[in-house]
């Protein structure tokens, strides 16, 4: 994944690549930004850019200096670059989600009872995942694996396997990048992590990519770099619902309007479009104010047989509409 082809966030994406070019990047980077800003599509595009063998120019030892803040040759790369590449074998490798030098760590569930389950097994799922959801959340990936009401985990079995891989030296790459997506879902057993965080490998690098802060081990928050993913404006979903989705202008500006700055929400009304909500409303306020208790409870029977996204999606239309009025 390429920097351009992330709606938004071009402060963002300066602000990484300045992070590279003058030397200021720590081992541990955390990615905290509120769902739909694109916060795990530019830990996937600076994790590209880090192994691209022609655009950052990192994976040039003679070219530049250290990634993490050894002191400069007299040579510097005189042609900075502001992306990867996309055409080297690297990069094509990791907009398929297959470098060998780049991991990935996100919460999952037992196939089976007993069963002590790794990011690793579930790798073929997160593929398909990111390449059809990219802006999806935690219940969209869970369902995704058919999780149904199973709390997905990270386990001490799975920090123990990051462990392992990141004490390997490196298949390809100079670096090896682990991009642990939602940590919040780590536990107490996050701590066993915590040494390699603080003193790793040479070349490895942590991106972690929350929504919450307060639900992150501490231990582990005081030994990240932060970097804040605000969310999109409105103009950036409507441009990028036009150009992505070929959604029309107008009815780009009406999803990013409700959106407000979370693009998996202005994906979500598009998907909902044909729902009536107004006359769902109507029902309800009718039921609340004139036709009593027996309207009401069916009317609470019918929206509990819509499922928990177009619950969302009702509620949504609903908080819009009193803030337009």
């Amino acid at each position: 994944m390429q920097f351009q082809s992330i709606a938004g966030q071009h402060a963002i994406k300066e602000q990484l690549v300045q992070m590279v070019q003058h030397n200021r990047l720590s081992h541990a980077l955390l990615f905290l930004g509120k769902e739909g800003g694109g916060a795990l599509q530019l830990a996937m595009a600076f994790a590209q850019f880090i192994v691209c063998e022609k655009g950052s120019g990192v994976q040039q030892k003679q070219a530049g200096p250290s990634l993490f803040g050894d002191p400069e040759p007299e040579t510097k790369n005189t042609q900075p670059f502001t992306d990867s590449c996309g055409q080297c074998p690297a990069c094509k490798k990791a907009a398929e989600l297959i470098q060998p030098d780049i991991h990935f760590s996100y919460p999952v569930i037992p196939r089976k009872s007993g069963d002590k389950p790794l990011s690793t097994d579930y790798i073929q799922e997160w593929r398909q995942f990111v390449a059809k959801n990219p802006y999806g959340n935690v219940y969209d990936w869970l369902q995704f694996i058919d999780a149904e009401n199973k709390q997905g985990n990270s386990t001490a079995h799975e920090c123990n396997d990051i462990i392992r891989k990141l004490n390997l030296k490196s298949f390809e790459s100079e670096y090896k990048i682990l991009i642990m997506w939602m940590p919040e879902f780590l536990g107490k057993e996050g701590n066993k992590l915590l040494k390699l965080i603080e003193e790793p490998p040479p070349n490895t690098l942590f991106i972690l990519v929350a929504q919450n802060e307060d639900l992150i081990l501490p231990t582990i928050l005081s030994r990240t770099q932060l970097v804040k993913i605000p969310l999109l404006s409105n103009q950036d979903v409507e441009a990028a619902l036009e150009l992505n989705e070929g959604v029309a202008p107008e009815k780009a500006r009406q999803a990013a309007a409700v959106a407000e700055g979370n693009y998996r929400e202005a994906l979500q009304v598009l998907q909902h479009a044909d729902d009536d909500w107004e006359a769902m409303l109507r029902e309800w306020l009718n039921a609340v104010i004139k036709t009593g208790p027996l309207a009401q409870v069916k009317w609470i029977d019918e929206a509990a047989k819509l499922g928990r996204e177009k619950q969302k999606q009702f509620l949504r239309y609903f908080i819009h509409l009193l803030e337009q009025a």
